[in-house]
């Protein structure tokens, strides 16, 4: 199977297909479901529009490899997003859609044993890889969840703050997920997006698996988010953060 998401000339192929999102909260009421709409699917999409955009084609456990490559610090800068998301010792994160948990674990290291970090997917193939990082003693802090196609499936109120990396524009019922994310965080707690800027045409990824600023402020203030700040310190990757009432 190939990457959908990278599209670099005179690259080799990527075997990879990372993450799969789906999530299984309650239906959605009649002016949710309106939010969608059935399309023409493209190569890269499902045939499914939220808001104007077509949601993208998931990526399976396949991809696992790819989510652990050497050169993703370099292409991503991970270590100028963790300084975003300015966290502390005894903070909790969700991390959604964890895959092998290549953020789970640096989240880890700083909210320190005190702070909890749900790693959160829908393959139990990544999960059972989750769980496998969770018994190391230095990461006894992260706690795997299986989710579903519309939730995060955690109680309400138990994290400070949620983050997505390069996860949101593949949500297939992304009304739903804010819903159920924003129910497991608590009062003012933060949800962060971080997607492959539609808005500069170097960045090598496919033009599906992009969002715009625009795009993703206009889709989390649909779903009761205040926005805060969107950071452009990332090289590939805009930073957008929200809060909860």
């Amino acid at each position: 199977m190939i990457n959908h998401h990278l599209h670099f000339a005179n690259r080799r192929t990527l075997v990879a297909l990372a993450l799969c999102f789906g999530w299984a909260a309650p239906a959605s009421s009649d002016s949710t479901a309106d939010l969608y709409s059935k399309i023409p699917a493209t190569p890269d999409g499902i045939g499914k529009s939220y808001m104007g955009r077509e949601i993208a084609q998931v990526m399976g456990f396949q991809g696992a490899q790819w989510l652990e490559r050497e050169e993703r610090e370099r292409e991503e800068r991970g270590d100028l997003l963790l300084r975003e998301l300015a966290l502390k010792p005894g903070m909790d994160v969700i991390d959604v859609g964890a895959g092998t948990g290549y953020y789970s674990r640096r989240i880890a290291r700083l909210v320190g044993l005190a702070g909890k970090v749900y790693a959160i997917d829908v393959q139990p193939e990544m999960v059972e890889t989750l769980k496998a990082v969770a018994k190391q003693p230095e990461f006894n802090n992260v706690i795997p969840v299986l989710g579903s196609e519309k939730s995060v499936t955690l109680p309400e109120g138990v994290a400070d703050l949620a983050i997505m990396v390069d996860v949101y524009h593949e949500l297939k019922f992304p009304s739903e997920m804010l819903a159920s994310i924003k129910r497991a965080l608590r009062p003012g707690g933060r949800v962060v997006f971080v997607e492959y800027r539609t808005e500069d045409p170097r960045v090598p990824i496919k033009p599906l698996h992009k969002m715009s600023e625009a795009q993703i402020r206009r889709e989390a203030a649909q779903n009761g988010l205040i926005w805060m700040r969107t950071a452009h310190t990332l090289p590939w990757q805009h930073v957008a953060i929200f809060k909860t009432k």
